[in-house]
């Protein structure tokens, strides 16, 4: 029991010992943990390329279109507008109708810019739309082209050239239209048989006869060219010169690209408005009409069937006799149905012969 008694007290010293110490002692700290942050993404050098351009936001991204379709318009009229302005003027031999070609071409393709843009040869596409308009039919029925002949600032009148040339643009313009757009484009643009007849929507089959047709009709029409017995290589190269000299003798003066954009956008703004402006006045009109009609609709008033008079040789109704005697329609007897009564029967009786005194007679009597 002594033991016993030891042992638990010297295991009670021990503990209350180990307190006083835990008590004394300070408390241990938890080492604390850096926060983990996700390292930055290196910047990327200037002159290393990105692989996916930086996105710009909405205003600005769309001014950067703007200005890249304006800069390319820009180009492409600089490009081939002189050159357009040449050929138009080989196609009507006007110089004022050719401006106003190649302006209007281009106006459309400025307020067509999408589509012009995406398509394979943007030129083509303008040279097809100067081409029409050129040779439009409707500037006989326009009073205000009889001023197209008169030169301008910006379509000046062309410089005295050569008899030849003179001749051979006299050759070109005595062509229909058809077979004059074909041999310019092949002889005098360069095209070849089978891009020309695509410009032109025409199959190559009928591409090549109007090319033919139109050589030998300028070679009836001008002998000193020397066209008759030439291939039809050769006969390309002599036409091309003489279309170049020609075109080169004819100076233009094309107004700027930001004159004709100016003009495209004003012209777009205009048909907007007067669309808007005659949806409008047929709504108003829809409208007006809708109140002030009337209501209700009203059967016009039957008209009586008027009686015709009796033949001179034809005998009076019953009702016509009894009226003629001062007898109303009721007493008189009636007549059978059929309008032709029938002496002698027993529904109606005999019927008797009265006659008509001189002043109740329709015609008159003669002596």
């Amino acid at each position: 029991m002594t033991q016993g008694k030891q042992r638990k007290q010297r295991k009670q010293r021990k503990e209350r010992k180990e307190r006083k110490e835990r008590k004394t002692r300070p408390p241990r700290r938890r080492p604390e943990r850096a926060a983990t942050k996700p390292d930055p993404a290196p910047a990327p050098l200037p002159d290393s390329p990105s692989d996916e351009p930086a996105e710009l936001p909405l205003p600005a991204a769309t001014a950067t279109r703007s200005q890249a379709a304006t800069a390319a318009f820009d180009a492409l009229y600089d490009r081939h507008a002189a050159a357009l302005t040449r050929q138009a003027y080989l196609l009507t031999g006007l110089p004022q109708r050719a401006q106003q070609a190649v302006e209007r071409a281009f106006q459309l393709a400025w307020r067509q810019w999408p589509e012009v843009a995406m398509a394979p040869d943007p030129a083509a596409w303008v040279r097809a739309a100067t081409y029409e308009e050129a040779l439009s039919p409707w500037h006989r029925l326009r009073p205000w082209q009889r001023d197209a002949e008169k030169p301008t600032p910006e379509a000046p009148a062309p410089a005295p050239a050569d008899p030849a040339d003179r001749a051979l643009l006299e050759a070109l313009l005595g062509l229909p239209a058809p077979y004059r757009r074909m041999l310019l484009l092949h002889d005098g643009v360069g095209l070849g048989l089978c891009e020309t007849a695509a410009e032109v929507e025409a199959s190559t089959t009928a591409a090549a006869r109007r090319l033919t047709h139109a050589r030998e009709t300028v070679a009836m029409r001008l002998p000193e060219l020397g066209l008759d017995m030439q291939p039809p290589a050769r006969k390309g190269e002599i036409l091309y010169a003489g279309f170049a000299a020609l075109a080169a003798a004819h100076p233009v003066a094309p107004p700027p690209p930001r004159s004709v954009r100016t003009a495209s956008e004003r012209g777009t703004r205009w048909t907007t408005r007067a669309a808007f402006g005659l949806t409008g006045l047929v709504a108003a009109a829809t409208a007006v009409s809708l109140v002030t009609a009337p209501r209700s609709h009203a059967p016009p008033p039957e008209k009586r069937a008027a009686t015709a008079p009796a033949s001179p040789g034809a005998p009076a109704s019953p009702g016509t006799q009894a009226g003629l005697h001062g007898v109303s329609a009721s007493d008189a007897p009636a007549a059978p149905q059929g309008g032709h009564p029938r002496a002698g029967t027993p529904e109606s009786g005999p019927v008797p012969h009265v006659p008509l005194p001189p002043e109740a007679r329709l015609t008159p009597a003669f002596p």
